[in-house]
């Protein structure tokens, strides 16, 4: 069989976390096929994934606007910050991303204690989005610097948390393990009147050996000491909220979701916020404004991407949920990453046929963050030439002759 050159090309990216976000990662990958096959047609779908990007994706999607504002960030100074207003919605409808106010990179790299850090911006974005109008409100989760349990943001919307002498707590997931009381009684009422959802991977539990502080606690900058720190107050915080609000405690310390950003997912499910699996509610839902099975079925090609492919890819990571989509219409999958780590090749199971690793030498983290865009580009042009040469082999031990015009091997780009 003749190895064809892809005509058609769907590039449906996840964002680099801390370097690019998804429409610029898409944007990296257009520009180096383009190199290499001037005239291919390419449909570039950024991947909302509740994480960084989210809220500007959908506000492009469905002719919104983002709101500007500042907030508190993680680390207790004001950040500037933003959500969208969704243009094409039954109701009005906002989309608050909590990587906006609370997210890892916003955490300066010496700061980085996910025991100290605060959801309290992600609950200030929910007022501003309330004060707007707004009588739906999606919280996308991802890309977070902390592990409070929501505990910050629950405060932000009028919550009081007292220890065992009624003292208002500390802010951040270390300050849980001391609290006595969680006093509902000031949360804002509007909240009743408004459907809150969370976009969160499903994956992602509070408590337990998989709970959010042990999986992700060290990549947040946490010690031994400090994620069984973390654990143990994630469950009394648990226990704390099934008491003050009548929410199974099973519910908050293992349902699907509960753990998302650092527990903002239990801490707002305290509230009646819905956990929804963040693919069923960003795509499925119609919520983004696009129709990604239809994009894959149109297309001879999937270029997807992240920052890490790792083991952690397959569990409701966007590769691999791109990639079980193009697995079902039968369409062969690249994926690029930053950094490929323990278990990579496990995405093959879900239907990622190949990998590309972006960086080409040695480097330091900052220089490859600093650089993600380029190194981007380049692995992009790298790969597809080489995807050429195989074309133009196959062509030639098939007596179909060279490859020939702007897709022939060394074209100039």
């Amino acid at each position: 069989m003749v190895m064809s050159i892809p005509q058609r090309i769907l590039v449906a990216p996840s964002g680099f976390k801390e370097s690019l976000d998804a429409v610029e990662v898409a944007a990296a990958i257009s520009a180096g096929i383009r190199r290499v096959i001037p005239g291919v047609s390419i449909n570039a779908v950024p991947m909302a994934d509740g994480g960084e990007g989210t809220a500007a994706a959908l506000a492009a999607a469905t002719g919104g606007k983002l709101i500007r504002t500042r907030v508190t960030g993680p680390v207790g100074d004001p950040v500037d910050s933003h959500f969208a207003v969704l243009g094409t919605t039954d109701r009005p409808t906002a989309v608050v991303e909590m990587a906006a106010a609370a997210g890892l990179r916003l955490v300066p790299g010496t700061m980085r204690d996910p025991g100290m850090t605060t959801t309290r911006g992600v609950g200030e974005l929910i007022l501003a989005a309330l004060d707007q109008g707004a009588e739906r409100i999606v919280v996308g989760c991802g890309d977070s610097g902390t592990s409070d349990g929501g505990a910050g943001a629950l405060r932000a919307l009028g919550v009081r948390i007292k220890d065992a002498h009624g003292r208002e707590i500390p802010e951040g997931g270390a300050a849980l393990g001391s609290a006595a009381v969680v006093d509902f009684s000031g949360l804002d009422p509007r909240l009743a009147g408004c459907s809150l959802e969370l976009a969160l991977n499903p994956y992602n539990v509070l408590c337990g050996p998989q709970g959010v502080a042990r999986v992700f606690g060290p990549q947040k900058g946490a010690t031994p000491a400090q994620v069984e720190q973390l654990s143990h107050g994630l469950d009394h915080w648990a226990a704390l909220l099934a008491q003050a609000t009548g929410t199974p405690e099973e519910f908050l310390r293992s349902g699907p979701g509960t753990g998302a950003s650092g527990g903002l997912g239990a801490g707002l499910a305290a509230v009646g916020a819905r956990l929804v699996p963040r693919f069923e509610l960003l795509l499925d839902s119609g919520l983004a404004g696009i129709d990604l099975d239809a994009d894959i079925a149109g297309a001879d090609l999937v270029v997807t991407a992240e920052g890490a492919i790792d083991f952690q890819t397959p569990r409701g990571k966007v590769p691999a949920e791109v990639a079980r989509r193009a697995q079902r219409a039968g369409v062969p999958v690249l994926a690029f990453a930053g950094s490929i780590g323990k278990d990579a090749a496990d995405v093959h199971a879900v239907g990622i046929d190949a990998i590309a690793g972006i960086i080409p030498i040695p480097m330091d983290l900052d220089r490859a963050v600093a650089e993600g865009a380029l190194l981007l580009q380049e692995a992009t042009e790298r790969t597809f030439r080489v995807l050429l040469l195989g074309s133009a082999i196959s062509s030639r031990v098939a007596g179909a002759g060279p490859v020939s015009g702007a897709g022939r091997v060394g074209a100039a780009a």
